[in-house]
């Protein structure tokens, strides 16, 4: 995978959570952005490196869900 490609990819996920008001599911937005598995956590890495995320885990029960927000 191209450094490109992975910068446009979290040009992607960036807009996409830019949209939104709150922090949203990291599946929903795995299923929104129609990224393969590794692009998707290569621009998530890419977002996290340049400390752009707030990722937070909650627990309701036995099931643990896992969001992303833009800082």
């Amino acid at each position: 995978m191209q450094i490109e490609t992975i910068g446009n990819n979290a040009g992607i996920l960036w807009n996409i959570l830019n949209e939104q008001d709150n922090k949203m599911e990291v599946a929903k937005l795995k299923k929104d952005s129609a990224l393969a598995e590794t692009e998707f956590w290569a621009a998530i890495g890419w977002l996290a490196r340049e400390d752009k995320l707030v990722i937070t885990n909650e627990k309701k029960g036995k099931k643990t869900t896992s969001y992303i927000a833009l800082k």
